[in-house]
């Protein structure tokens, strides 16, 4: 079974789907502004790989990642975030329209978690496309006293009124002051206690992604969002949410409130975080100069999952430290796998080498203890008492956890689209004997296929071939 860490019980927790078989998993997605860099992209592997766990223990996921395009404020570090919104900040930037500014990055996110081989949510609610869904639930809060109309005409949530607020962070109400950008008389005027927060902001002078609603033209407050769409799209129960830990607070912390709220209990079961990402011994930031993109990795000749392989040497509630040498040698590890295992799926067929398996998948259930994986992996590399067979089905098979592409043939020419006369039928044959387990039936109609000038490799995904 697998076990994750917990922020909100602070110790690792068995993942118990409360549906049996199906694996609720709500991830927060990126503010589409700008491109995401490695240290986002690293937070955004956390839900991959608690995916790929959960698909080899038979579970069904349901992935949510929302997209954030209105209502992400500058200063969200805050209590009740200030500041511009970070999507018209940018749209004028760049002077154009804020939606396509947000449908640009959005693409561009897409294409980056590609390329490292993060499996595609089933939905990405869109915060502008989910107002309807947003301006009930603050409806909801209201009428169930959880919510109040301010002196400003914004909609505040009350945090006196969820006695239990702070359980995922740690901070206490008391102990929390107003943001420092607001004077905290202005702040105590608008609300009754200065750190609640705004479920739906007015709209004032603001003419760009503003919206009508029972109490005037505004726009929704950024935690509000991810409560809408993780309920509307996932129920009452989510097994696991995911996120990066500069999140926990106060984004988690007043989600959870406003979401049990509502609805009367605790909503979701396992709050799991990943840590930051340094990059050479600095955090990542535009003013310092250090952030790394994808494309950048590219443009020096590395593949993008050579990013993901040297995250996963790291555990992911641990802060890591990545650096171009880092990525360099994780690149060249990544192409002496795929050598290999090209070379041993010319050897014969044998079965997987169970103890490498077991010892693998026990150590992604311990909390994604990828760096222990990754050591086991290297071991069954080097064990001259696994024949070259065996290395290759079991490095196929686990690779389903690593993410790797490790069955990609190497510098193998893009395969034509028409096969030999009769190639397709012993393919077919050649898949049918795999499945059953056939293994010299599968080789000899692997050479058959030679014969006709067909090459096969097989992958965890099946049969591969060029001609």
């Amino acid at each position: 079974m697998l076990r994750l860490y917990d922020t909100r019980t602070r110790q690792v927790e068995p993942v118990q789907p409360h549906t049996p078989g199906l694996l609720r998993m709500y991830a927060c997605g990126p503010t589409v502004y700008r491109d995401a860099h490695v240290g986002n992209l690293r937070a955004f592997l956390l839900h991959d790989l608690i995916s790929r766990v959960a698909g080899l223990h038979g579970l069904r996921v349901r992935l949510v990642q929302n997209i954030t395009d209105v209502g992400h404020l500058v200063d969200d570090a805050a209590a009740d975030a200030t500041g511009e919104d970070k999507i018209l900040a940018q749209a004028r930037a760049e002077r154009q329209h804020p939606l396509e500014i947000a449908r640009r990055y959005e693409q561009r996110f897409h294409a980056d978690t590609s390329a490292l081989g993060l499996h595609p949510a089933d939905a990405y609610p869109r915060a502008s496309e989910s107002i309807e869904l947003i301006i009930e639930l603050v409806r909801r809060l209201v009428q169930s006293g959880h919510g109040y109309v301010g002196a400003d005409g914004s909609v505040y949530f009350d945090a006196r009124s969820f006695p239990s607020y702070g359980a995922i962070s740690g901070n206490r109400l008391d102990g929390l002051r107003a943001g420092h950008r607001i004077d905290a008389d202005t702040a105590v005027a608008n609300k009754r206690f200065h750190a609640d927060w705004a479920l739906w902001k007015a709209g004032g002078e603001r003419r760009e992604l503003v919206w009508d609603s029972p109490w005037g033209q505004g726009f929704p407050g950024w935690h509000i969002e991810c409560s809408a769409m993780s309920l509307a799209f996932l129920g009452e129960y989510i097994d696991v949410h995911t996120a990066g830990i500069d999140l926990r607070f106060p984004h988690h912390e007043d989600e959870r409130a406003q979401s049990d709220s509502v609805v009367g209990h605790e909503v979701v079961r396992r709050w799991v975080h990943g840590e930051h990402l340094l990059f050479e011994g600095r955090k990542m930031a535009k003013s310092v100069g250090n952030v790394v993109l994808v494309s950048d990795v590219a443009e020096r000749g590395y593949d993008p999952l050579a990013i993901r392989l040297a995250f996963l040497q790291s555990r992911y509630r641990q802060q890591a430290n990545l650096s171009w040498d880092a990525i360099a040698g994780a690149d060249r590890t990544l192409a002496r796998w795929r050598a290999r295992v090209a070379e041993w799926a010319e050897s014969p067929s044998a079965p997987i080498a169970a103890g490498y398996r077991e010892r693998i998948l026990a150590a992604f259930d311990d909390d994604l203890d990828t760096p222990a994986a990754i050591l086991a992996l290297r071991d069954l590399e080097r064990d001259a008492g696994i024949p070259a067979g065996a290395k290759f089905e079991t490095f196929a098979h686990v690779d389903r956890l690593f993410g790797l592409d490790l069955a990609r043939t190497v510098g193998a020419p893009a395969a034509p689209k028409q096969l030999p006369a009769g190639a397709a039928e012993l393919l077919d044959q050649r898949a049918a004997a795999r499945s059953a387990k056939d293994w010299p039936t599968a080789d000899r109609l692997r050479g058959q296929l030679a014969d006709l000038g067909v090459s096969v490799v097989d992958t965890a995904s099946g049969q591969e071939w060029t001609v």
